[in-house]
């Protein structure tokens, strides 16, 4: 067993030993400059977030990226806790894909954890000759040493949800991991659970189609995605698409934790829903919904209702909670899973959005709050934007959280995030009875970076974290 090795590879055992790792000192996280007016390259900042260094909540290392107007967005590991059992293995690479170059950058974070520096750049001609892909999202490693990283689009930007294959060692591209003519009609997001054959995949929409900005009419016109992808692990294959009542755009997804889970939860942006996916008992997947966040009936704002935007979900790595973040209506939320057909709301904390008191936006008529929010002020600072991409700690005390969703949406969505920046937060978690409390002394504000105001996005940990890493 993995578990009795000598010397063992990468992350940890069990998600429950995981708990039990490290606390974070340092975080990883992507910083854009596209859609800003700045023109420099994205970078890879580096942030303390030991609160017993002289340097806590602070950028500590700048990693610029050779080009410009990459969009740097999600991350990935070389390898991770699905490779435990081999001690060969060693978590020192940072995987950087780029939404809309769709370049890849491998970053050496094991030389220096503190001071990345670029191991290779991958061009998107690359992926462009060898699978047909491009736009590229989630990255996950593999048991067999491989990286598989998620794709939007087709090399001229048109809708495909494939999958590229590359070598964990040399990250040479190697192919598609789905079947000549497999993909699906549309990607995002991907997570595999072996034991039981099987791997979950989401749709956002054609980088054509989201490049630019949101447009209502794409929604009519049905070019975003509303279906779960179910696929067989070993064949490589899709066996079955679900269709979501009331699902539309399907981002983020993960299953429980537990390698024997056989049920997750997918996080649909613009219904604003929770839906939970499950082997029923004929063997084949179903999904309900579990969640539903109501619109608000609004004035002053794009459309007359507006949906609280789930943009990011995670779940602790006991799979007690769930956690998700409102976007547009500016609040994070904490569920108890303990039942997940019937999840129990038990923290909630609003961090800016679009609807606190002041702001353009007058709410008209509200299912949930009595009063608009007040605007979100830290360390005298006033918060822009709303919470967007959140991380938990190993132990799930402390949530981390960043405000930047995609250059082109912040743009049109909160203007001043691009001439402001935005922000990491920290929140504390009560994880006997639920609840969640802002961290007063915590702020980072990508606004005063040195060549000027940047959209911060993923938050990684060097030792793994809990949307980093698949247990088998």
């Amino acid at each position: 067993m993995a578990t009795k090795c000598g010397k063992c590879g990468p992350g940890y055992p069990t998600p429950l030993e995981a708990m039990k790792g490290p606390r974070e000192e340092i975080v990883y996280l992507p910083c854009i400059y596209r859609n800003t007016g700045i023109e420099a390259p994205d970078y890879l900042a580096t942030v303390d977030v030991d609160p017993n260094s002289p340097q806590y909540s602070q950028v500590i290392h700048r990693l610029p990226m050779p080009y410009l107007k990459d969009e740097l967005h999600h991350s990935g590991w070389n390898t991770c806790s699905s490779c435990f059992g081999d001690s060969t293995k060693s978590r020192n690479k940072l995987m950087l894909p780029s939404l809309v170059s769709s370049r890849l950058y491998v970053v050496d974070v094991g030389s220096d954890p503190r001071a990345p520096k670029l191991h290779k750049v991958i061009e998107p001609s690359e992926f462009h000759t060898k699978c047909n892909l491009g736009n590229l999202h989630t990255s996950h490693c593999l048991a067999s040493g491989e990286v598989m990283i998620s794709a939007l689009g087709d090399a001229q930007g048109n809708a495909k949800g494939g999958f590229v294959l590359l070598d964990g060692e040399t990250f040479e591209v190697k192919g598609t991991w789905e079947k000549p003519g497999g993909a699906a009609p549309m990607g995002y997001d991907f997570w595999y659970q072996p034991r039981h054959n099987v791997m979950i995949s989401t749709e956002w929409a054609a980088p054509n189609v989201f490049k630019d900005g949101f447009n209502p009419a794409h929604v009519e016109a049905g070019l975003y995605g509303s279906h779960l992808h179910v696929w067989d692990w070993q064949r490589h294959e899709i066996i079955q698409t679900l269709q979501m009542k009331d699902g539309l755009i399907p981002l983020e997804v993960r299953f429980l934790h537990d390698p024997a889970a056989t049920q997750g939860f997918v996080g649909c942006a613009l219904s604003s829903n929770i839906q939970r996916f499950y082997k029923n008992e004929g063997g084949t997947w179903s999904v309900e919904k579990v969640i539903q966040v109501p619109s608000k009936k609004v004035k002053g704002w794009l459309l007359p209702e507006m949906p609280g935007l789930i943009t990011d979900i995670l779940l602790s790595l006991d799979d007690r909670f769930l956690y998700f973040s409102n976007w547009l209506h500016g609040d994070i939320r904490q569920y108890d899973i303990s039942n997940p057909q019937k999840p129990r709301l038990v923290g909630q904390i609003f961090l800016g959005g679009s609807i606190v008191k002041g702001g353009p936006v007058q709410v008209l008529e509200d299912q949930e709050l009595k009063c608009q929010p007040e605007p979100l002020v830290v360390k005298g600072k006033r918060v822009p934007g709303g919470p967007q991409m959140i991380q938990l700690s190993l132990d799930g005390k402390r949530l981390y959280v960043t405000s930047s969703l995609y250059s082109a949406w912040d743009k049109q969505f909160y203007p001043d995030l691009t001439r402001e920046g935005s922000m990491m937060l920290q929140v504390d978690v009560d994880t006997v009875n639920g609840g969640l409390k802002l961290n007063p002394n915590f702020l980072v504000d990508f606004g005063k970076e040195p060549l000027g105001p940047a959209l911060a996005h993923e938050l990684r940990y060097p030792g793994g974290d809990c949307s980093s890493d698949i247990w088998i």
